[in-house]
């Protein structure tokens, strides 16, 4: 009896030892960060005429992207163009329907999460046009900043102002550049056929500046007001 003891004693020894690792350091299990989604719908730089009529100024679409196997949740991102409103839905599956206003141009992207990861990942960012009233063109999307920076500093000088358009029916014709010292910027600094536009910027301080697009059929878009700072 007493020889069995003993070896019960030593096997319990032998297989908490196994367990523990060779240095009784713990085991730690490495963490899987997030994948960026694809996007499949509404496309991109098109108008979404699928969707389901809520009332004559909403509709609800279904958004949909392509999920990897790490991720486990997601932020839908959807901004209104024209006045700029960011609102965010969470969901945990590929597709989310979300009811937004008819004859109103979008942006929208997803956030993909995994549950005890901090991290997050931003899929590509895409813009449609979400279909009203039957019309024959539509205005073009508010134009967005690329350079300067919102909020950056620059020398005094010659300077590029750089933005992005875009237009369903593809068809701007000439951006409007807006930029001063004061909020909102009146002064009319040029026109340009191409996305950019070199000013003069002399005195320190904040310049305020925003692009009008206009396209063939004469509809225009306002961008939001980007500002940045002068050296």
């Amino acid at each position: 009896m007493r020889i069995i003891i003993k070896l019960l004693f030593i096997l319990s020894i032998v297989m908490g030892t196994a367990c523990s690792g060779d240095d009784g350091e713990e085991i730690i299990v490495p963490t899987v960060d997030p994948t960026a989604v694809t996007l499949n719908f509404p496309l991109n730089n098109t108008e979404c005429h699928e969707g389901t009529i809520v009332s004559e100024t909403l509709s609800e679409v279904v958004f949909k992207w392509t999920i990897t196997s790490d991720n486990n949740n997601y932020t839908v991102s959807v901004k209104n163009l024209e006045t700029g409103v960011i609102k965010n839905y969470n969901t945990v599956s590929d597709e989310l329907p979300i009811t937004i206003v008819r004859g109103a141009p979008y942006s929208w992207s997803v956030i993909s999460k995994i549950s005890g990861n901090s991290k997050t990942v931003e899929s590509s960012v895409w813009k449609f046009y979400n279909a009203g009233l039957p019309v024959e063109s539509h205005p073009p999307f508010p134009a967005e900043v690329v350079g300067p920076a919102m909020g950056s500093s620059v020398n005094s000088g010659a300077i590029t102002l750089q933005w992005e358009g875009g237009d369903v029916d593809d068809d701007i014709v000439s951006y409007q550049v807006m930029l001063d010292t004061q909020n909102p910027p009146a002064t009319n600094v040029g026109n340009s056929s191409s996305n950019s536009l070199e000013v003069t910027v002399d005195s320190q301080g904040v310049y305020y500046w925003k692009v009008i697009t206009t396209d063939a059929d004469g509809n225009t878009s306002n961008s939001q007001i980007f500002q940045f700072k002068v050296n």
